[in-house]
């Protein structure tokens, strides 16, 4: 599986992981390993953006902002002796949201609840989550999924603290999935990657310092964490075991810093020093832009921010008694630079009307289960991010890749064996976008026998990955972007009388003067006689007919018949009005001028025998004989409409997990045939692959299907 860690191959075996957190100010990188149980810092890098390339967690300048992060990587990998490739970040931002949820997983029987199956409900959770929060949002942002919580897990209804070991029937959980506009996230991909990394694991920033600042056996506690950084302030409160909710204030030390400046007429970067050494210093010296140098007192800076202080201090109070349900919390912890600002936790604990000593930085203090093998590292809140970054890394480890869908962010579990049509399905498109459709099949009857004309065949969908063609069946590549033009629907189907085959190739033969002729049959449609221009409709009831009247015989043979001379069929008297039907004999007398054109007559030669046995004799009422040789002749008739009528297509019998269907209207048949009796529910997919297989061997969505086969398509477990 690929990951954050880079083995070391000097010294010893161990195993590191790269965090880093980017933050509106700082870039600070973190490189540690785990060993029995407790997280080393191996070494660490804080780095100061040189412009504002960060403004409120979000990142404007991209090419600025990846410089810093080379430097960081550099630093940190002449440390270490070796190269970083894969690091682990977080996200922040002033348009973040949440989603709460319930999701339940039901097994077939009772089972033993496994990791995976864990990994599928969050899944699941996070996928309602979304859309969840697609039916409340405009189209102003795209929002993507960059960090979630389980607040509590279920037991055949039952709140259970663990699941994993137990047997059940049901499992289900409350989650809280948290959203921030792609943008923002893309621009953090963009910035690590130009630095030559690729991002092995993506994390919510208060998810990261809560890993840290609020350990789990405090999670009991009614207790809220406020990371105030340059840009934002991000939140999120425990209780009951688990985290309740997370929030955002656009509000932090960027606020404080912008007072210094329009203050004291200095850069920004000045007015930041001059804001942390008035947290630790009596006097604080600094240089205006017009070169004159300036002693002043902390207190000083203390009063000038104190109104700004207040603002901030206010925000967050308030929208940590929303979050926690209209009602203040127990206690408080606060990380980050801005949160060491003078009186910073006392005004926060009067805006919360709690006591002074239950808001309180954390920092040391929360690090006493990390060991810093770097000599001169300060255990300070600006590390706790950093840190919870590395550690979220071990608790929330993933096997997903991210890829660009068609503009889309998408966050794919990978199975080792994903391809395009994984991520096809993943961004929600329909099965019959993946395969080329034909039009819709026009259904007729022709003699009793009903008849499907099929449509013709759509366009293939055409995919890109990385601006190659690619097929549908191609790996997927990690961090790719593919570009992915839905397969079309071909033109519907479209007939007319002279396309059927009855007319076309089956002629009615008569004996006209001795010599063989072959005509078309006439046709009617719901009744009516048409011509061979007709345009059939869909359930036209189509009939041949399997007799000419004697005037219509000499009109489709353009003979004049001679109006003084006599008609017979089968010898006997006769009249235009006469049927006369197959293999029956015809005698008339024409005008002079007229003369019948070979190209009517048959190629067969004429054989007497054929002449008398399709003599029919007529009473006196000029009715058929009941023993007539007509019934012989409509038997013929019969069997040779139904030899006409076999089409070329035919019909298959398969099972489809474990149920009979039958599909129909085709020569040949593949398996992505089966989607047209098989409804299969793309939506369901929760991040995991599709698996295919005829008679329990694994297959393809082009292979072959026969008559009797075993079919089986679902969701691959995580």
């Amino acid at each position: 599986m690929d990951s954050a860690i880079n083995s070391v191959s000097a010294g010893e075996n161990m195993e590191y992981v790269f965090g880093l957190d980017i933050g509106t100010r700082n870039v600070v990188g973190t490189v540690g390993y785990m060993s029995d149980g407790e997280f080393h810092v191996a070494c660490e890098v804080t780095k100061q953006h040189k412009t504002r390339a960060m403004l409120d967690g979000q990142i404007h300048n991209i090419a600025r902002v990846s410089e810093v992060v080379c430097e960081v990587k550099e630093e940190l990998e002449a440390k270490i002796n070796q190269p970083l490739t894969k690091v682990c970040i977080a996200a922040a931002g002033r348009v973040l949201v949440t989603e709460t949820t319930t999701v339940k997983y039901e097994y077939p029987e009772e089972s033993v609840v496994v990791d995976e199956d864990l990994h599928t409900l969050d899944l699941m959770g996070i996928d309602q989550a979304k859309r969840q929060l697609d039916e409340k949002q405009n189209e102003k942002y795209k929002f993507y999924c960059v960090g979630y919580s389980v607040v509590k897990y279920y037991l055949n209804g039952d709140p259970f603290g663990s699941l994993e070991g137990h047997k059940a029937n049901e499992i289900s959980e409350d989650i809280i999935v948290t959203f921030l506009p792609e943008d923002v996230v893309d621009g953090l991909y963009t910035a690590v990657g130009r630095a030559g990394l690729e991002v092995a694991n993506l994390t919510l920033e208060p998810i990261a310092a809560m890993n840290v600042a609020i350990p789990e056996n405090f999670r009991m506690l009614n207790i809220a964490l406020v990371d105030v950084g340059a840009g934002t302030s991000d939140l999120c409160i425990t209780k009951d075991g688990s985290i309740a909710a997370y929030g955002m204030i656009p509000y932090a030390g960027d606020e404080l810093t912008e007072v210094i400046v329009q203050a004291y007429l200095v850069d920004f970067a000045t007015a930041e020093q001059i804001k942390l050494d008035s947290t630790f210093k009596d006097e604080v010296t600094y240089t205006d832009i017009m070169g004159i140098s300036h002693t002043i007192d902390s207190e000083e800076v203390w009063k000038l921010l104190s109104e700004t202080r207040e603002k901030i201090t206010t925000a967050v109070a308030e929208k940590i008694i929303e979050l926690n349900g209209d009602k203040p919390v127990a206690a408080t912890f606060v990380v980050g630079g801005g949160g060491k600002v003078h009186g910073f936790c006392t005004s926060l604990a009067k805006k919360l009307g709690i006591m002074e000593e239950r808001v309180a930085l954390r920092g040391e203090e929360a690090m006493n289960e990390v060991t810093f093998d770097e000599a001169g590292i300060v255990k300070d809140p600006l590390l706790v991010t950093p840190i919870g970054i590395c550690l979220n890394y071990f608790e929330q480890r993933n096997s997903f890749i991210m890829v660009h869908f068609n503009g889309e962010m998408l966050k794919i579990y990978d199975n080792g064996k994903l391809t395009i049509v994984d991520a096809a399905l993943q961004a929600g498109l329909d099965t019959q976008e993946l395969f080329p459709k034909r039009g819709a099949e026009l259904n007729i009857t022709v003699n009793g026998i009903s008849r499907m004309i099929r449509g013709i065949e759509g366009e293939s969908a055409e995919v890109r990955m990385n601006g190659e063609v690619v097929g549908l069946n191609t790996p997927l590549k990690r961090d790719s972007d593919i570009e992915f033009i839905p397969s079309t629907t071909g033109q519907a189907a479209s007939a007319k009388v002279s396309d059927l085959s009855e007319y076309t190739t089956d002629n009615l033969y008569f004996v006209v003067n001795q010599k063989r002729v072959a005509c078309p049959k006439f046709v009617e449609v719901n009744g009516i006689l048409e011509s061979p221009d007709y345009e059939l409709k869909d359930g036209d009831k189509v009939d041949t007919r399997n007799y000419y009247t004697v005037g219509q015989l000499a009109k489709f043979m353009d003979i004049q018949l001679d109006p003084q001379g006599d008609i017979s069929v089968n010898n006997k008297q006769a009249s235009l009005d006469t049927l006369v039907y197959e293999n029956f004999s015809v005698d008339w007398d024409t005008l002079d001028f007229a003369s019948m054109d070979d190209s009517y007559i048959s190629e067969e030669n004429l054989k007497e025998e054929s002449v008398e046995d399709s003599t029919v004799s007529e009473d006196s009422e000029g009715e058929l004989d009941s023993d007539s040789s007509f019934d012989s002749i409509e038997e013929s008739e019969t069997t040779e409409s139904g030899d006409s009528s076999d089409v070329t297509f035919k019909s298959i019998n398969v099972k489809i997990n474990g149920n009979s269907y039958t599909l129909t209207g085709k020569k040949d048949y593949i398996f992505v045939d089966i989607f047209t009796v098989y409804p299969f529910d793309t939506n369901q997919s929760n991040g995991r692959a599709v698996y295919t297989m005829i008679n329990s061997n694994p297959c393809g969505y082009i292979d072959s299907l026969s008559e009797g086969d075993s079919v089986e398509i679902g969701w691959k477990e995580k």
